[in-house]
Formats: C-alpha cells, sequence, structure tokens
C-alpha cells in the first residue's frame, strides 16, 4: 500500500498547486480539490479509551470481514498487543443486513458492557440525539434502549456506576433503564418544550458548552441534574422558505442581551424515584448562572456559579440530602471571570480537576493577572497557587493518582504554540516542560489516567497532524497512531513557500503577533496586494501554529494567485500572553480591535516595501465578519474590499452569556455597545463590500445582516450580498455549499483587489 501511493502522491500534490500561469480558473479547480477530495482532510485518530487504568486503549478499526463495519480493537499500551475486544458481527442486530455504525461508545467499569451510540441527529451544533444500544458480552446479548421512544431520540445515555441500568434523556425528561428486566422508570415528569431535565437550552449549549446535563453518584442511588425553565424567554423565529410548498418557522427560546434568561437549578433525584431536592444556591436564579456540577462523594454536589454580569464565581457544595449549600471558593475579576466552559466551541462542560481522596480541586484563575493553577481545600483556606507566576497555564490535562504532579498547556516563549508541562504541587510554584524539544507548533495530549502514557497530536501550520503514543513524563515516542501519511504526501507541494511568523511593534505601544503567506512567485522587488484573515474577538485566535485546512490550503490558494495573506492578533483574544491582554477589549470589543488591525496592516505595510498599502483587502466569519464591518466601516481609507461572513453588525442582537460577558449588561454600557456595534458607522464604507449570511442561522441571527442592510440602503451605500437559504452558522449544509462560499469569497477578492506584483 504504502509503496503505491509514494508513486501516486506526488502527482496528487503537483495537481493541487500546478505550476502554471496565474488566474481564475485555475483558483476554481484549487478550491474544488480543497472543499470536495476527502484525502485532503486529516484523520483523527479514535476515538479511543484509556482503559485499565491506562495499561491498555480501545478505538475503532474497520472489520476483517467487511471494510464498512467497525470492530473495537484492544491494545496493550506497553507492547502494542493487539486483540479485538468486540467484533462488528457482535454488534449486528438481530435480523439485521448490517452493523451498528458507531458514532460514540462508552464502557462500564468491569468492561462487561458496552454502550452503543448511533444514528444520531444534529441538535443546534452537534450530533446529541440518537439511538442506544447495550451490548452484554458476557450474556452475548445486544438490546436496543428506549423502548417505544421514537427513533433517534435518547441523549446522554451512560451507566450506572455498578453498570446494572442506564440513564438518558428522552423529551427534556430523565429515564432510567433497569439492564436486567428491561424496566423503564420517568425520574422526571415536568420537562416540556420550555423545561428541560437533564440537558441544555440553546444559550447555554453554545456560551457554556453544556449538553450532558445529567451526573450519577458515586454510589448510584442518585442522579444530581440540572433543570432549565425558558419561559419568559424571547422566542426568536427562523424561516424555512425551501422545505416545502409554504414557509416552516422554526422557533426557540433566545435570550438577546439585556433581555430575561432561563431561570436554572441542580436537582438531586433518587435512582428509585421520588421528588428532586434542589440544591439551595443563593440568589435569583435568572440572574446566575450554574455553569459547572460534579458529585464530589456520595452526599455533596459541587455546583459552581456565576453572577451576570460574570464578573463574580463561587464554588457551593450542596447537601444531596437537603439541599443545603455551602461556599467554598470564590473568585473574581474586574472584567470577567475565566472558566473553561466559556472558552472552546465543541468543548462539553468541565469536570473538577480532583485532588487525592477528593480532599480538594484545583482551578485556575487570573487573579494575580496571569492564569495559574490554584489548589483548593473542601475544608477551607485560602488557595494556594500551584503553577508558576507570570506564567499561563492554559488547560489542565491531568492530576497524577498521588497529586504530586498537575499536567498542563502553557507555552511561555511563544504565544502561537502549545506545548506540555507538569507542576508539583505539593511543591508549589516550578515547573518542567514535557514536550520534548525540536517540533515547534501546537501540541495536543489525551493522558491516561496512570500519568504513565498519552496520545500525541502534533502539528503545525506547515505540518498536518500526526498522531502517536508516547510515555511520560519523558514524551518518548513509543508508536505512531495516526500519521496522516496520505494528507502529507497530497500536499507536499502547496506548502512552498513556508509560511512566515512575524512581530509587529504598533505606534500604541502593543506588539502583536502575525503570519503571512506569500505565492510561490514572490518578487520582493515588487508590490503585492494583502488579504487580512481577521477575527479579532475575545473568543478565539487566528495566529496560532497548528494545521488548518482555512488557513494551510485555502489562504494558500488565495496566495498563491499573486497575494499576501496575512494575520494578526489584536488585544483582547485568548492567547497566553496574560490576564491584561485577554481583558483588554472588555466593554469595548469591536473598538480595540479595529485600532489594533489597523495599525497592524500599515506597520506592516511600512516595514515591508513590496507591501501595496493601496490594494488592502479584509475577510472574516462570525466574529471576523463583525470585525470586517468595522474595519470597513472605520478604516476606509485603509481596507479597499471587505467580505464579511454571519457578522454580528449590533451588538444587542446577541446572547446574554458571551456578548454580556465581553461587554457588560446593556443598560450599564450603552455608550459601549453604541461604539462596539459596526451598524453605527455604516457611513464610514467606501470600499467594495461583500457580505454573506445563511438565513438559517441560528446562532448569529440574520435579522443582523437584514437590519445593516437596511441601514445600507437608506445612506445609498454600494455593497453585495448573498444569503444562503437555511443555512446555519457555519454555511455548509447542503451538496456543494461550502466550495460554493469559498469560491464566492476567493472571487469576490479577485475582482475588486487585483492580484500579483506590480
Amino acid at each position: 500500500m504504502h509503496r503505491r501511493f509514494a508513486f501516486l502522491l506526488p502527482v496528487v500534490a503537483l495537481l493541487l498547486f500546478p505550476p502554471l500561469s496565474a488566474g481564475s480558473e485555475q483558483l476554481t479547480e484549487r478550491l474544488a480539490r480543497i472543499f470536495n477530495s476527502r484525502d485532503l482532510t486529516a484523520r483523527r485518530f479514535g476515538p479511543a479509551r484509556w482503559i485499565r487504568e491506562g495499561a491498555a486503549f480501545t478505538t475503532l478499526e474497520a472489520s476483517v470481514g467487511d471494510p464498512k463495519a467497525q470492530d473495537i480493537v484492544e491494545y496493550d499500551t506497553a507492547s502494542g498487543k493487539r486483540s479485538i475486544l468486540v467484533s462488528a458481527a457482535q454488534l449486528t442486530p438481530k435480523d439485521a443486513k448490517k452493523a451498528l455504525n458507531i458514532e460514540d461508545y462508552r464502557w462500564d467499569q468491569g468492561l462487561n458492557r458496552l454502550l452503543i451510540f448511533t444514528e444520531s441527529r444534529r441538535t443546534w451544533r452537534t450530533n446529541t440525539r440518537g439511538d442506544y444500544w447495550v451490548l452484554d458480552r458476557a450474556a452475548g446479548t445486544l438490546k436496543k434502549l428506549g423502548g417505544d421512544a421514537p427513533a433517534s431520540s435518547l441523549m446522554f445515555a451512560k451507566f450506572s456506576p455498578d453498570g446494572s441500568a442506564v440513564a438518558y434523556v428522552r423529551g427534556n425528561n430523565l429515564y432510567l433503564e433497569n439492564l436486567a428486566t428491561g424496566a423503564i422508570r420517568a425520574l422526571t415528569s415536568v420537562g416540556s418544550d420550555t423545561l428541560v431535565n437533564g440537558a441544555s437550552d440553546w444559550v447555554y449549549e453554545e456560551e457554556l458548552n453544556l449538553r450532558d446535563g445529567f451526573r450519577w453518584s458515586p454510589d448510584g442511588q442518585n442522579i444530581a441534574f440540572w433543570q432549565l425553565d425558558e419561559s419568559g424567554v424571547e422566542i426568536y423565529t427562523i424561516i424555512n422558505d425551501t422545505k416545502s410548498l409554504y414557509p416552516e418557522l422554526i422557533k426557540f427560546p433566545y435570550p438577546k442581551a439585556g433581555t430575561k434568561n432561563p431561570s436554572v437549578r441542580v436537582g438531586v433525584v433518587s435512582a428509585s424515584g421520588g421528588a428532586p431536592r434542589w440544591i439551595q444556591t443563593p440568589g435569583d436564579p435568572r440572574e446566575n448562572y450554574l455553569f459547572r456540577m460534579e458529585w464530589a462523594d456520595e452526599r455533596s454536589v459541587l455546583v459552581g456559579q456565576m453572577n451576570r454580569r460574570q464578573n463574580l464565581l463561587a464554588v457551593y457544595a450542596g447537601d444531596a440530602a437537603s439541599g443545603a449549600a455551602r461556599e467554598i471558593f470564590r473568585d473574581r475579576d474586574d472584567a470577567w471571570v475565566y472558566t473553561p466552559e466559556a472558552e472552546g466551541i465543541g468543548l462539553e462542560a468541565q469536570h473538577f480537576d480532583w485532588l487525592k481522596g477528593h480532599r480538594g480541586f484545583l482551578w485556575l484563575s487570573e487573579r494575580d493577572g496571569w492564569r495559574r493553577a490554584y489548589a483548593v481545600n473542601l475544608a477551607g483556606g485560602d488557595p494556594v497557587a500551584v503553577t508558576p507566576a507570570s506564567v499561563d497555564a492554559m488547560e489542565i490535562l491531568r492530576v497524577d493518582s498521588d497529586s504530586r504532579w498537575v499536567y498542563y498547556v502553557s507555552s511561555p516563549e511563544n504565544a502561537t504554540e502549545r506545548y506540555l508541562y507538569r507542576a508539583r504541587i505539593d511543591k508549589p510554584g516550578t515547573a518542567e516542560r514535557i514536550t520534548a524539544a525540536g517540533q515547534r507548533g501546537t501540541h495536543q495530549y489525551d493522558i491516561s489516567p496512570d500519568c504513565q502514557w498519552s496520545f500525541h497530536t502534533f502539528s503545525a501550520f506547515d505540518r498536518p497532524p500526526v498522531t502517536d503514543l508516547v510515555s511520560l513524563p519523558e514524551d518518548k515516542p513509543v508508536r505512531v497512531l495516526e500519521s496522516n501519511a496520505l494528507l502529507r504526501a497530497n500536499v507536499a507541494g502547496a506548502l512552498d513557500p513556508p509560511v512566515e511568523f512575524f512581530q509587529l511593534a504598533l505606534p500604541s505601544g502593543t506588539t502583536v503577533d502575525g503570519w503571512m503567506l506569500k505565492p510561490r512567485a514572490f518578487d520582493p522587488a515588487k508590490k503585492y496586494p494583502v488579504l487580512v484573515y481577521v477575527y479579532g474577538e475575545p473568543a478565539a485566535l487566528t495566529v496560532t501554529n497548528q494545521w488548518s485546512t482555512r488557513n494551510g490550503l485555502f489562504h494558500r490558494a488565495i496566495a498563491e494567485e499573486g497575494y499576501l495573506v496575512v494575520s494578526f492578533e489584536n488585544r483582547g483574544t485568548p492567547a497566553p500572553k496574560g490576564r491584561a491582554w485577554r481583558k483588554a477589549q472588555y466593554g469595548a470589543v469591536g473598538v480595540v480591535s479595529t485600532q489594533d488591525q489597523t495599525e497592524a496592516v500599515l506597520a506592516l505595510a511600512h516595514e515591508r516595501p513590496y507591501v501595496d498599502a493601496g490594494r488592502i483587502g479584509v475577510w472574516g466569519w462570525s466574529g471576523g465578519g463583525t470585525n470586517t464591518l468595522n474595519l470597513m466601516f472605520r478604516s476606509p481609507d485603509v481596507y479597499r474590499v471587505g467580505v464579511a461572513v454571519a457578522p454580528v453588525p449590533d451588538q444587542k442582537l446577541y446572547d446574554t452569556i458571551y456578548q454580556e460577558r465581553y461587554m457588560g449588561v446593556p443598560a450599564d454600557n450603552v455608550e459601549g455597545y453604541r461604539m462596539g456595534s459596526a451598524i453605527n458607522f455604516a457611513d464610514g464604507l467606501r470600499g467594495n463590500l461583500l457580505i454573506i449570511h445563511g438565513s438559517g442561522d441560528d446562532n448569529v441571527h440574520f435579522q443582523g445582516t437584514e437590519k445593516l442592510v437596511n441601514r445600507l440602503i437608506e445612506l445609498g451605500k454600494t455593497f453585495d450580498f448573498m444569503d444562503y437559504p437555511n443555512r446555519s452558522h457555519g454555511i455548509f449544509e447542503g451538496e456543494g455549499t461550502s466550495l460554493h462560499v469559498y469560491s464566492l469569497i476567493s472571487r469576490y477578492i479577485e475582482e475588486h483587489l487585483p492580484a500579483g506584483g506590480k
């Protein structure tokens, strides 16, 4: 196989960026290859599960008997010995012609039973509804859960600690199914369209990454769960004009900035049934967020609470029997308090990073100006800083079983990269780098429970990801798990010249990171147009030394046409540069980014004689679309062309949790909301602007773009507009959509920002 690929792959790479003259027809062909070819998509290892504390792991592999089916395979971690733990034949229901398609799976504690998630359906951003089946390995039985439940209607099923039952959510209620008898018991009965038990509503899922909304107690006697009451939350309506003869209305509660939030509380219900006991967290349940919940032991539940402004956070220990709550930790910030739940779309609500014996936990706080891990004792006392001062610990990955070490992500010397470190919990303040030297880029780790091993994925801007097994703490490679050899060979000819990372000192005193892509035929004696890729809001980064299809291939295709493609990381983005950097936009989102981005591109033009300051364009998506509008409206003498995809022209139209976290409640920051909203500066538009939006966007509503369109019409401004009917925020639904939208972006840039050196 590898010899055959070695012969063919250079040809594929050559075709991706053929050495021919530039032109829109050639760019169209390149984009078609990028967005229509699976051979240019990075493969991920897994889904893998550590078992036996890390002595082994399981993963999915194509079945030998049927390559379209999957076996669950066990590997001995140390030796690599392979054995089939569950075959595709065992996962084939009676009278069925094919095995279940495994989308996800869970083991019970003894590896006696296996829970399979399949036939999933999308709920807002992710596929969280589906069918669940249980395989009893000893009995050899395969059973579908849910009784007479409609197809693909169960959510978040998981075993009880002893493996005898499974709990799940159906129709916004919690259910328990006994695996021996098949009896199904409703643990809650009040669930409705506006009262959600054990799951999440729209805003909690989007902004606090809460999906799975219930937790078994360690002894299996109780279940703690979130209940969200959305009554009184204003309803947003999406019009689907294309599904049927007459438009279909999609309605759901969506709290916009300054409006009423859902009421949220945590309850504990017995696995044998009965009325819930509610944890008595203080304050108005509509003016506080419950962002985290987990059992500390059989008797108590820890609940994390934030106030509406999100500048005050507390963790309470709730008594499962009485509901009484005792505060054990508090954190505050003049801007907003950091929580992992609020950072990173697609993450699940976080667990507590427990210390040995559950005597306490580690908590990331920015209280001294840097994000550091603190040890919190459940018995009380001041938190103790564990990780070093003046360095950001960006994410806690694992605490070892003896609570001597905490493994975490950091990058003290380069904010564009990520590495693994560990610090002594019993001797706070010092740390050691675990990631071996020599691989500049982004390193991701999935560490085994015993902290002896890890799945390690390394990628860089110019290097597709490779996943290997490493031993810890020496970070010694053991064996490759996913090489992405096909992808690496296919793109090899397209990654020249390499990306350039740089820093710019701005007139305001800020130093920003950036990257630049150049065409292969670059001539430093000529001047080239610049296309800026922007995000710029507090939720995400663009300047990272990490592989991505958008940066690694799409932007290279643009550059090859004769552009300098660049991106700058303005103040207020979540880079490991200290609290002051990350909180710089508080109350002024859109204002600070406009200043930094404009200064950055002008500084680049001043430093690099080959930058054509008269040919500068900008594009971005979501927050990047918003900042594209800001730059086109507020710096019209600099930016001549802009493409704004799914923007938020008026900050009052976005949801409470996100917008109020970074801007405060609208009533308390009227001028900030006015200054931060691009729609209020639309009269500044002088260049060519394309606005793109999906009319089915449940996240950043089409409403905002329609309001902006009306404002531009009112002002007599010329602009271009593309509506993708019933597409969501990612504008990917429907055959050919991704290729179409990226082709539209690139075509607009070529038409209005002349390419090539002059």
